[in-house]
């Protein structure tokens, strides 16, 4: 009953979503302000009502009610309570409920938050919003349907996918989907002035603090993806170029695109129509990025042949939302010409213009890269797959590329860059680049990529340092303190620019933590016996037993290795071969000891009923960096979220 009460509500609140688009048009048709708060109420309730929808199905999920074919299909008698909770994102129709749970929620406090100062707009935000909510929640309940009863009940679920049973999974899809979802609010509020024709640069200002936000939360979503599968898929790396992974990979390159576009609106009143269609971008690469993979499009082409339904569905959403943005947005391009012309190439503009391109060009490269296989599938029959040597050869020289103009962008001059400005500010840095480079090639570095790579990181690093040096000294010399004092004052001075700073700082660890562990990564795989030591690196591993052990839903074969360094002994390093009791599918846990920045990675991939095992030990060295850096970009991302506000903010 319980869950029928839920499934209800979700249907009125598909039936409010219709309200939420039509009242606001009735409100600017009679000018009538009733219609306008009716439509606030309409999507606060929604909210209300989703937020009852999930804890009918979490309801379902606690007490093991395996009627309900979703809870059975991703749940199980003796899966952990901290796994049964998460289960509800664990498939594909709970993940897309909790996807507009969450646009209900960030609709409402942007509507609740902004309802003073953007009076003009709020008609047009609530119905652009409401909007794409109906579109979910059609989708969830006419053609994924959690709340969908199955007779006679399975005695027992057939468990959450083994792989998921970690506790990256209470965090990662949460924080991806507010990501996807945080980029709705920029794209409602971009619509609303196409709309209304309020096409200066307010909806920009209002929404700033909403980008970073979802570019935050997107950033965390893969961060934590990336460790998630570093550790828990056995394979010891961090990105594969999933379709899964670049799913998320787009918008996030798009929207970082837009974040820099932005400053140019704002400071040279450039890029209007450029920024509007950056937005819309982000935001249908979002929509695009979740059909894919909560469809099953992407881990199976046949879905689109098995469940025609669906997959008309999502093509005539997303060409709606696709259409009615674009379409807008050609029709209202003639009056957001800038009478601003870029003056030079060599200039901030530019480069800023260059950086977009650059980021659209690598989107571009991962969309087609992720595609290509489904259609091939589709219209010819024929398996392809697209995998890292692709990417490698493409993306890698568009990185390498950005990274360059991250260096130069923040130091070269707005309108038209001197001779002088170049020397002064870049004549250094390229120096400092190629010691770095020259440092690289006798540390061992022969790839191009690689000792490019050292080279723009040498030239990027350079270029901040020097810029954080030259500002603390103006004001240490200006209020006479010390150096340290003279930074602290240049940051508060201006937040949002060293803000900014640490985010590229961040990337810059990252980067060098990805070259380390990819130039200097030592692997070994091996079959011993108990008893049996080789030599991995600088280490020395043994194998000093196997044994049963058993956990609340799986038993597994459990490895003791001794780590040694020379005759000293390090750590005891304890890799799993699992297998899980409801859907017998193995795993294999990894074993993790970080040391100097690095890791020594282990993992047992085979055991025989012998007593001998193959073991594979991999040394990613500095490969904390990849994530310390992602951390840094957090910070830097935080700094800006919660600068002081501007009177123009």
């Amino acid at each position: 009953m319980i869950v029928e009460l839920g499934h209800f509500s979700v249907i009125i609140a598909l039936v409010l979503s219709v309200l939420g688009v039509f009242a606001p048009l009735v409100a600017l048709r009679t000018k009538n302000a009733d219609w306008l708060r009716v439509s606030r109420q309409a999507l606060t309730l929604i909210f209300v009502l989703l937020a009852a929808g999930i804890a009918s199905l979490e309801y379902a999920y606690l007490t093991r009610d395996f009627s309900v074919a979703y809870v059975a299909s991703t749940s199980n008698s003796k899966l952990p309570l901290f796994y049964t909770i998460a289960a509800l994102w664990g498939g594909h129709e709970g993940s897309l409920l909790l996807w507009v749970f969450i646009l209900s929620a960030f609709s409402t406090v942007a509507v609740w938050l902004h309802w003073r100062t953007q009076p003009a707009i709020m008609p047009y935000l609530i119905a652009v919003e409401s909007a794409v909510m109906f579109g979910f929640l059609m989708l969830i309940v006419f053609l994924s349907s959690p709340f969908e009863r199955v007779f006679p009940p399975p005695l027992d679920g057939k468990d959450l996918n083994p792989l998921l049973q970690d506790p990256a999974m209470t965090m990662h899809p949460p924080m991806l989907y507010m990501g996807y979802v945080g980029f709705s609010i920029p794209f409602a509020f971009a619509m609303a002035a196409l709309f209304s024709g309020r096409l200066g640069e307010e909806w920009i200002k209002v929404t700033q603090r909403w980008t970073i936000f979802a570019w935050l939360c997107l950033t965390i979503g893969i961060m934590m993806g990336g460790y998630w599968a570093y550790y828990e898929l056995g394979w010891g790396g961090y990105w594969g170029w999933d379709p899964v992974e670049n799913a998320s990979f787009m918008p996030w390159l798009v929207g970082t695109a837009f974040l820099h576009s932005v400053m140019v609106q704002e400071k040279r009143k450039m890029f209007k129509v450029w920024n509007l269609f950056l937005v819309i971008v982000t935001f249908s690469l979002s929509l695009i990025g979740t059909f894919l993979v909560r469809s099953g499009v992407l881990t199976s082409v046949h879905t689109f042949a098995t469940d025609p339904e669906r997959g008309l569905y999502i093509l005539i959403f997303l060409g709606a939302v696709l259409g009615t943005a674009f379409g807008t947005l050609i029709v209202r391009a003639p009056k957001l010409k800038s009478r601003i012309e870029l003056d030079s190439v060599v200039s901030r503009e530019s480069v800023f213009l260059f950086n977009n391109l650059f980021f659209l060009v690598a989107a571009a490269t991962v969309f087609l890269g992720t595609l290509y296989p489904l259609m091939i599938e589709t219209w010819k029959g024929a398996k392809v797959t697209v995998g890292p040597p692709y990417y490698n050869a493409v993306f890698m020289p568009i990185a390498l590329g950005l990274l360059f103009l991250m260096g130069v962008g923040p130091y070269i001059a707005w309108r038209k860059a001197s001779v002088d400005n170049l020397k002064r500010n870049f004549l250094t840095p390229l120096i400092v680049a190629l010691v770095v480079t020259l440092a690289a090639f006798a540390l061992g570095f022969r790839s191009p990529f690689s000792l490019a790579g050292a080279f723009v990181v040498g030239f990027a690093g350079s270029t901040i340092l020097a810029d954080i040096g030259k500002v603390s000294a103006f004001f240490a010399r200006r209020d006479r303190v010390d150096y340290v004092r003279g930074f602290y004052r240049a940051f508060r001075n201006n937040q949002r620019r060293y803000a900014g700073t640490v985010t590229h700082v961040g990337v810059l660890v990252t980067v060098v933590g990805i070259i380390a562990s990819t130039v200097y990564q030592t692997e070994k795989v091996v079959s011993v016996r108990v008893g049996d030591e080789f030599v991995l690196g600088d280490y020395r591993v043994k194998l000093a037993g196997i044994h049963d052990v058993r956990g609340p839903n799986w038993t597994a074969k459990e490895g003791r290795f001794e780590l040694y360094r020379g005759e000293d002994l390090l750590t005891e390093l304890k890799p799993q071969k699992r297998v899980y009791e409801a859907t017998q599918s193995p795993t294999t846990e990894s074993a993790i000891y970080a040391i100097n920045m690095g890791h020594v990675f282990l993992t047992m991939p085979e055991v025989s009923p012998e007593g001998s095992a193959t073991a594979r030990g991999v040394i990613n060295p500095l490969i904390l960096w990849v994530w310390g850096g992602g951390g840094i970009m957090g910070l830097g991302i935080l700094l800006n979220m919660f600068r002081p506000r501007r009177r123009d903010e």
